[in-house]
């Protein structure tokens, strides 16, 4: 008896209290997204970032065999089918690289822009590499301001003096010896191991006596 009154009760105080009916439906809304999401995660999203995976390996076969076209197609489709999972943003990272293989730099660029990854080290590359791009296509300015950016993600003694080498010769390209002699003298008092490599006492003392 005392179950049916109470039962009664909740029924009757649900149906007359908007507001008790509002935070029902939004706790019974979230939990039903928590589910879903989970559902999600669990059986479509896991199974298909594995699948991205080994799609983007296939592709990457084709690009190590030298077959250019072919590792264009492979990998583009790989792209279209896991875009937003780790094996879609790899390939489209190597499919940017192949078309500047076959020297197609603003398809490269428009493909590299894309590039939406974790890893710092893929990150800054494909930047860099959007500057090789607009370097070989004579657009010097916008190179400069690419491997700086590239330089400027996760600062480290492999990409960033890297860049900023390829910053100074772009500025040179440029004319503004003042910026190209800044790039060689950071790398130098930064940098010794790759100061080192490139002789970077030349570079610094080129572009500064063109100031």
């Amino acid at each position: 008896m005392l179950e049916n009154i109470n039962s009664e009760t909740i029924k009757s105080q649900f149906k007359t209290n908007k507001k008790l009916r509002l935070i029902t439906f939004a706790v019974v809304g979230i939990l039903l997204l928590v589910i879903g999401f989970f559902l999600y995660r669990q059986f479509i999203s896991k199974p298909k970032e594995v699948k991205s995976q080994d799609a983007y390996w296939a592709g990457m076969n084709f690009a190590g065999k030298d077959s250019t076209d072919a590792a264009i197609n492979e990998l583009a489709s790989t792209v279209k089918k896991f875009d937003g999972y780790t094996g879609g943003e790899n390939a489209q990272f190597m499919l940017g690289r192949q078309y500047m293989n076959k020297g197609e730099y603003k398809k490269a660029i428009e493909t590299l822009e894309g590039v939406k990854v974790s890893d710092s080290y893929v990150t800054a590359m494909a930047i860099g590499l959007q500057g090789d791009c607009y370097s070989e296509l004579g657009k010097y300015k916008e190179a400069v301001e690419k491997y700086v950016e590239a330089s400027e993600i996760n600062k480290n003694d492999f990409t960033t003096p890297m860049y900023l080498f390829k910053a100074g010769m772009n500025a040179e390209e440029l004319k503004d010896f003042e910026a190209a002699t800044g790039f060689y003298q950071t790398i130098k008092d930064d940098y010794i191991a790759y100061a080192q490599k490139k002789t970077i006492d030349k570079y610094i003392a080129r572009a500064g006596s063109k100031k």
